[in-house]
């Protein structure tokens, strides 16, 4: 994935994203090593998940 490709868009924290789906934060991680969901690495090396695929995810939409 190209890192410029989502410049500005809204990312999540993995605890962000556990609190939506209502999981730890552990399976967040593994959900994205296993490809269910794609990550963005911050330059410090963590993770970070693009709100509007897991607003997709969930069927909501953008607005």
């Amino acid at each position: 994935m190209n890192g410029d490709q989502h410049i500005g868009e809204p990312l999540l924290t993995p605890a962000e994203v556990a609190a939506t789906f209502r999981v730890d934060p552990k399976t967040v991680t593994r959900w994205a090593k296993a490809g269910k969901l794609t990550s963005i690495r911050t330059l410090g090396g963590y993770r970070r998940y693009r709100k509007a695929e897991i607003r997709a995810l969930l069927g909501l939409h953008q607005g």
